[in-house]
């Protein structure tokens, strides 16, 4: 058996905190090898951000050809060619995931193409993808960013309809034939992204919820405009509904079964499900407890990895990042925990950096999108005792970009501190909500009251004027 190699540092998985991490570390001349089992980029790269908003780019480019006569502009005989669209996307990923290779190597970084778990401490095996033979690695600090994969559904039935109608978010983007009707399962960000997009490439869309709302996470009546804008775009959407049972039938591919709250049944006949309804993390492969890594409690199936405020795990010399340890799951928040190891090792910022207070932001890439930053209007009256917050509520009508384009649809709303006049939370709910939410996110990290966005001189008639007029409903 070959000797162990040894290296001062060690990545497992390649996503937007392992990558950069890797190559800071070679950088700054550390001996460094990144291990990937799958591709080099992760999810956003490859199954998530990337390929799922360049193919709902794809369906609003459908939806505003048959708006086009809302406009003047006739576009009789629309088709959707769902080969060229996957092929775009396929293309894209392909240049996104080339560009971090080629970085990562061009960095000094010894990419290992396979599957590790822990021996010990400093120990790993490692399963080559290329042989099938198996290598020891050993190290003086590891860091772990494995990531997440798609939660499988558990419903009894499922193993007696045909595998390529139960889907994922990573297998439905590989379609190349439109669902005749695509059963969504879940109506979180997910399930309601790939749900608005294949209605408006032309599938009959359901979905179901099994909570009171969509968009669980938001305020209800965020997520009440948000039903109210997928309920016009023809998704029809049940709440209080709970999948139990699924099976082919003659007459359809598939049939599902679902209960609802107050006791009643409904078959919901299908050609493809999707399974939208959550994520579990990649530990189950790891064994971590050989390297005495403490998870947090969860009895259903893989537990995320434990960890204080500087990424660090139970064991010395073993950090995590990204998805793998828990919520918030975004792209952007694992790039930030590279941020965060990488300023406390590689330049010993000084105070040490950490997640504490972090400032949160997302967006939902439905169309309007969902941006938000910040508490919630629910969250902050947990926080604060009665009378210590105002919020605002204004429609998007009311917004005159949104007048000029026809895209009207969506609500904003922000929550402030009635005392210091601090913003403590934004949503906009609107065509570039995302865009919109950035410029207030950047008003709270420099500590900037709402007065000044009311009062300042927006360019006329961009999105971000309609931060002149929200404070006008402030109470």
């Amino acid at each position: 058996m070959a000797l162990p190699r040894h290296y001062t540092s060690v990545v497992i998985g390649s996503g937007q905190a392992g990558t950069p991490l890797a190559s800071a570390l070679a950088k700054a001349g550390r001996t460094t090898a990144l291990i990937e089992r799958t591709h080099i980029g992760g999810c956003c790269v490859n199954e998530g951000c990337t390929p799922t908003k360049t193919l709902i780019a794809s369906g609003r480019a459908a939806y505003l050809a048959r708006r086009g006569a809302d406009y003047g502009i006739h576009t009789p005989g629309i088709t959707v060619d769902m080969t060229k669209i996957r092929q775009r996307k396929r293309d894209i990923v392909s240049s996104f995931r080339g560009g971090s290779e080629k970085r990562t190597l061009a960095a000094g970084v010894d990419v290992l193409m396979g599957e590790a778990s822990f021996k010990d401490k400093k120990t790993l095996s490692v399963k080559l993808d290329q042989g099938g033979e198996t290598i020891i690695v050993t190290a003086d600090e590891i860091f772990i960013n494995a990531g997440e994969r798609p939660a499988k559904p558990r419903l009894t039935g499922i193993e007696t309809v045909p595998a390529e109608r139960i889907l994922d978010s990573t297998s439905i983007q590989e379609l190349d034939q439109l669902p005749e009707h695509l059963v969504v399962l879940g109506g979180g960000y997910v399930g309601l992204e790939f749900g608005q997009l294949f209605r408006r490439l032309g599938s009959a869309v359901t979905v179901i919820q099994r909570a009171s709302q969509v968009l669980p996470r938001e305020d209800p009546d965020v997520a009440e405009c948000a039903l109210e804008i997928l309920r016009q775009d023809g998704i029809t959407v049940h709440l209080n509904a709970t999948a139990e049972r699924i099976e082919p039938s003659p007459q359809s591919p598939i049939v599902l079964t679902v209960r609802f709250k107050d006791g009643t049944n409904q078959t919901i006949p299908g050609s493809h499900l999707l399974s939208a309804a959550g994520r579990v993390p990649n530990t189950d492969s790891l064994n971590l407890a050989a390297a005495g890594i403490s998870t947090t409690p969860n009895p259903h199936g893989p537990a995320h990895i434990a960890c204080n405020p500087r990424l660090e795990t139970s064991t010395p010399g073993i950090y995590v990042l990204g998805d793998i340890k828990g919520p918030p799951a975004f792209t952007h928040i694992s790039y930030d925990d590279f941020r965060i190891i990488r300023g406390n090792l590689i330049d010993h910022s000084s105070p040490p950096l950490t997640t504490a207070n972090r400032l949160v932001p997302y967006v939902v890439y439905t169309d309007p999108q969902l941006g938000h930053v910040g508490l919630h209007e629910h969250e902050a009256r947990k926080q604060f005792p009665p009378g210590a917050i105002k919020v605002a509520k204004m429609p998007m009508a009311y917004a005159a970009r949104a007048l000029e384009t026809d895209e009207t649809r969506g609500m904003m709303k922000a929550v402030v501190n009635a005392e210091t006049s601090q913003i403590l939370g934004f949503t906009c709910l609107g065509t570039e909500g995302g865009e919109v939410m950035s410029t207030v996110q950047t008003a709270m990290m420099g500590g900037v009251p709402w007065q000044k966005l009311r009062d300042a001189v927006w360019a006329h008639p961009a999105w971000a004027e309609s931060l002149n007029n929200l404070w006008g409903f402030l109470e």
